[in-house]
Order: C-alpha cells, then sequence, then structure tokens
C-alpha cells in the first residue's frame, strides 16, 4: 500500500530522537486533546475498540474499517476562557482492505488583550492551531491492521508562526468470536519545521507510545477498556515547588512517610485509563472512565471532588448519531464535548427509493 510506504518514509525522515516529553516540553500540545465525546468519555486517550465510530480513527489510524465508510463526522469542544476545539472527518473504503479518511483539528484559543511594555492596551490578538491529516489502514489478515497518519500542523499565535509534520503508527488485534481488541500505538512521531521565531531550535513534539485492550462480555451489555498512556517514560511524577508537604527522600528517592512499593504503584498507576461502556442496545451507550494521571495531577488534595473522572452518553437517531461526554480537570470546573456523525450516501439512497 503506497500510502502506508510514503508514512514509514515520513517517520524516517522527519522524526526526531524518541524521548519523553510531557507537562510543557513539547509543543503543539492540542494533539494530544480528545477529538470527539466518545473519546473524552472514555478517559481523553485511544479507544481500543473496532466499530463504526469514525472519531476512534482520530487517535489511532489502524482502527480505521469498512463499518466507517462513508461517515462524515463532526465534533466541537468547549474549554476554559473561550477556548474551543473543533473536528471533521470523512472515510472512504479504497480497494478491499484498505480505507482512508480524511479529518481537520481546529483550536481557536480567542481574544486577547495586547499591551506595550507600560502596560497600556494597544489592541487584540487572537492565537489558533490546526492539523490537518490523511490516515489509511490495511487489512493484514483476519486479525491484525496495519494503520498510519500524516499531520501537517500549524500554529498562529499572535504574531508568531511555526509548522510541523507527524505520524501517527498503530497496529490493531481484533478477534471477533471473542469480542476483544488490543492494539498499540504511536503518537505525532515527528518534528517542528519552522521555529515560532527566526533562528530559534526546533521543540520536540509531544511524542507518546500508548497500548490499549478492550473486552466486551458476551452476554451482557458491558465493554471494558483499559489503555497505558506515556509508555515511552515510566516516571510521569515532577517536582511541585509550592506543594512542601511531600517532599522528597534523597536517599530513596521516593516521596517521604511513602514506602518504595507505595511510589512504584503510584508511578505506574499513573499510566492506566479504566473504562466502561454501557451498550444495551445498537442505537445507545453510556461510558464511564478514570484517568490516574489526571486525578493526581490535578486533583486539590482538600477537595479532590470528581477530577479525573468522565462520562458520556451517546444514541442514533435516524441517520444520526449524538454523542456527549463531560470532563472533570479540575474542581474549578469541567469540559462538555459535542459530536454528530451520519452517512450522506443514506440520503442519497432514500431519496432513491422514495423517487422510485
Amino acid at each position: 500500500m503506497k500510502f502506508i510506504t510514503i508514512s514509514f518514509l515520513a517517520f524516517f525522515v522527519f522524526v526526531t530522537p524518541s524521548v519523553g516529553q510531557i507537562g510543557g516540553n513539547s509543543i503543539f500540545g492540542f494533539l494530544d486533546l480528545p477529538a470527539s465525546a466518545r473519546l473524552a468519555a472514555l478517559g481523553g486517550k485511544m479507544v481500543p475498540v473496532r466499530d463504526n465510530d469514525l472519531n476512534l480513527s482520530f487517535s489511532n489510524p489502524s482502527l480505521l474499517n469498512r463499518a466507517v465508510n462513508d461517515q462524515l463526522t463532526f465534533n466541537y469542544s468547549k474549554y476554559f476562557a473561550d477556548i474551543a476545539y473543533t473536528n471533521v472527518a470523512y472515510a472512504r473504503k479504497y480497494k478491499k482492505h484498505s480505507m482512508f479518511s480524511l479529518g481537520l483539528n481546529y483550536l481557536v484559543y480567542g481574544s486577547f488583550d495586547k499591551a506595550d511594555e507600560t502596560g497600556r492596551i494597544t489592541g487584540v490578538f487572537t492565537g489558533k492551531e490546526y492539523a490537518v491529516q490523511l490516515s489509511g489502514s490495511q487489512q493484514i489478515d483476519s486479525f491484525f491492521t496495519f494503520g498510519a497518519t500524516v499531520k501537517f500542523i500549524s500554529s498562529e499565535l499572535e504574531t508568531y508562526r511555526s509548522y510541523g509534520l507527524a505520524t501517527d503508527l498503530g497496529i490493531s488485534y481484533y478477534q471477533p468470536a471473542q469480542i476483544f481488541t488490543a492494539t498499540l500505538l504511536l503518537r505525532n512521531l515527528g518534528r517542528q519545521l519552522k521555529s515560532y521565531y527566526p533562528g530559534g531550535e526546533n521543540e520536540a513534539l509531544p511524542f507518546e507510545v500508548e497500548l490499549g485492550i478492550s473486552k466486551k462480555l458476551a452476554h451482557a451489555p458491558f465493554h471494558f477498556h483499559l489503555v497505558a498512556q506515556h509508555l515511552e517514560k515510566f516516571d510521569l511524577t515532577y517536582d511541585n515547588p509550592n506543594d512542601s508537604s511531600q517532599p522528597v527522600d534523597p536517599a530513596s528517592e521516593s516521596t517521604s512517610g511513602t514506602s518504595k512499593l507505595q511510589d512504584f504503584a503510584d508511578k505506574t498507576l499513573r499510566h492506566i485509563i479504566i473504562g466502561v461502556e454501557f451498550v444495551p442496545s445498537r442505537n445507545f451507550f453510556v461510558d464511564f472512565s478514570y484517568n490516574f494521571q489526571r486525578g493526581k495531577e490535578m486533583q486539590v488534595e482538600t477537595k479532590p471532588g470528581f477530577v479525573g473522572f468522565s462520562w458520556g452518553v451517546g444514541m442514533k437517531i435516524n441517520k444520526f448519531r449524538f454523542s456527549f461526554a463531560r470532563s472533570t480537570y479540575h474542581i474549578a470546573g469541567s469540559t462538555n464535548h459535542f459530536s454528530i456523525s451520519t452517512c450522506p450516501m443514506e440520503f442519497i439512497r432514500f431519496k432513491r427509493s422514495n423517487n422510485s
């Protein structure tokens, strides 16, 4: 498949050394945002499920399959401070065992006051980022599917502009008899093509390795998901200079008051996202999930609330599929996500049947 070959070439030509880059150490952070309501409801990363939801391929191209042929999807997420995230994609089959999709991710940061060095307001400015992505998948045999995504990235912050190129590579194993899926994903392999200012050094992209599995119970309407994120770096903890309650013991290299086992368990759980889908019918589902890393990093110790938890619902009405999700990032508030998808060819077939 020519597209897969081109993706590998892009990987080898443009990829920078693969190192753990999280927590402000990379650019184009909007690439880590969940593209759809269902992705947000199930923890914000990839959802290792092979079904008829095109949105899942936003995070993992190997999940593109013939069930999403001719599907058009639109997603909208409202974040804090007037930040809005929009996604749109369309998929078509190609030959017998291949699929393609074209998508756009668009993030708007809103308006900001522009001021000079004395603090005098001189105007307003905006910020926006987007990524145009082409995805393709190739079914290798009855169980394995390989997928690749090439993304052209653009970032405009006031008068500063930057561009980049990234590749996602994924492989999925699907066992329909057991209703089981396992998938491995390498995200955002690539590099910055143009710095924000002349002569600037290229910065790292938010590279990540993810592994996910899902299993649907054969005789009950439950679908369980487990995703391991940031496998490229084991220790996702960080030193918070504003938190003096948990000093680090230099001898054991663990937090004072905790054992090495507790410290190891804490670092391990930060990689885990667990989720469950309640699917009583083909046209309705309810999602719940918990993201351990988000919960650990964003909770206020005295008021943990539901930070780290997400939930969502979805249904099909006539020829449209609707989804809504709500994710709690902080006690200060939550974010809302909306998705709608349909198949344009269904309207054409419906019109032809009425005219015949």
